[in-house]
């Protein structure tokens, strides 16, 4: 099983210099993957929790495959109905030849009804505009020899039924083991890779409801071990808790990336 990290690509601590040093941290700790997110208008409905400066994705991938060699790079996830699908087809197939074969294109819905309105997109037809993109770009790479994998991003039972028809994995994000453990009993899926979070503790927390990847070090190392069990190829790690100030003190995400990456390798 792989394991990967999902970086901040915005607030008041990210710059060009920042997302440098986190390409070169996940990568020399042995990550196999390196995801960001997707905004394109920050409304007011999401600048508290995902403010300015937010780095494009496509951009800061394509900047980000000149500075790695090996790392995979990826969204997690994508706002399909965001982009015309043809335009999206182009920018994933571009960056998928500039970067060696080396992205993952998580998709989603969307959620911000905000930024929708922004951007003159129908909030409500949001799952059926993700639909038409993914549709759009199986015909597209049809003919391709090497395509980037699809992950479908979200919770849902739509996210489960665009996970069969266009995905090559299923990407729940933020859940729990026992959730987890029997959406996957209940369905057959093409492939399982979860981000979870990455809150490291230094005690360990005794809550039924603990998402997985939030607990001490002998938790979250336990929750990989049983999302291995449970089929998972990928285990994406988000270190970024909610706050925009967090994104001015990233070494703490760093340490304990650092710390489970070296337990995991010990223990595989």
């Amino acid at each position: 099983m792989r394991l990967g990290v999902n970086v901040p690509n915005f607030g008041p601590g990210t710059d060009p210099g920042v997302l440098r040093e986190w390409g070169r941290i996940t990568e020399g700790l042995g990550f196999d993957l390196l995801m960001v997110s997707d905004h394109v208008v920050i409304t007011p409905d999401m600048s508290d929790r995902y403010p300015e400066p937010f780095y494009e994705p496509f951009t800061t991938l394509s900047w980000l495959a000149g500075a790695t060699t090996r790392l995979r790079l990826g969204t997690t996830v994508l706002v399909a109905p965001y982009r015309h699908p043809l335009l999206v087809a182009r920018m994933a197939t571009n960056l998928q030849q500039l970067s060696g074969g080396r992205l993952v294109l998580g998709v989603g819905v969307g959620w911000s009804r905000q930024e929708f309105d922004a951007l003159g997109v129908p909030f409500e037809e949001r799952g059926r505009l993700t639909d038409e993109c993914l549709e759009t770009l199986r015909t597209a790479w049809s003919g391709d020899e090497s395509p980037p994998p699809i992950w479908i991003g979200g919770n849902s039972a739509a996210a489960l039924r665009r996970s069969v028809q266009y995905g090559d994995a299923w990407h729940p994000l933020r859940g729990t083991l026992p959730w987890m453990r029997e959406t996957l009993a209940e369905h057959t899926l093409p492939g399982f890779a979860p981000r979870i979070a990455l809150r490291l503790t230094t005690t360990p927390v005794d809550d039924p409801d603990r998402p997985a990847g939030m607990g001490d070090l002998d938790q979250i190392l336990d929750d990989l071990h049983q999302l291995r069990g449970l089929g998972a190829e990928t285990v994406v790690l988000d270190p970024y808790h909610g706050d925009p100030e967090e994104t001015r003190r990233p070494e703490a995400a760093w340490q304990a990336l650092t710390a489970v990456a070296t337990r995991w390798k010990d223990a595989s």
